[in-house]
């Protein structure tokens, strides 16, 4: 396409595939980061509504997750907000909470049952 027509000069041509591969890389983040299933219509606006509001998310997450100083992993913390939804629990207190059973299962070397 490009690469055969020698009107377009040099510049234009790389700055069109460094472009092309910055769409490439946001694509490979997407779904590196973002874990979207499926999406739930096929129109452009609805597959722009989906992501947008899983980038919002992430980016609320990574906020909570800076403003809290939690040694935890981006996908952690989605996993841990995601357990109480209809719980009234601050963050702190529950983030706490979760801290305190992973100290539990990191000391005990035993197994647990409950009979």
């Amino acid at each position: 396409m490009y690469t055969n027509n020698f009107e377009i000069r040099a510049e234009h041509i790389a700055l069109h595939y460094k472009n092309r591969w910055q769409v490439g890389l946001f694509f490979k983040w997407i779904k590196q980061h973002l874990h979207i299933k499926s999406f739930w219509g096929f129109t452009e606006n609805a597959v722009r509504i989906q992501i947008f509001s899983a980038i919002a998310t992430y980016c609320l997450v990574a906020i909570v997750e800076h403003d809290l100083r939690l040694n935890r992993s981006t996908f952690d913390v989605l996993r841990i907000l995601s357990l109480p939804l209809f719980d009234k629990t601050p963050l702190k207190e529950l983030f706490a909470r979760v801290e305190s059973v992973d100290d539990m299962l990191e000391n005990d070397n035993q197994l647990c049952f409950n009979f």
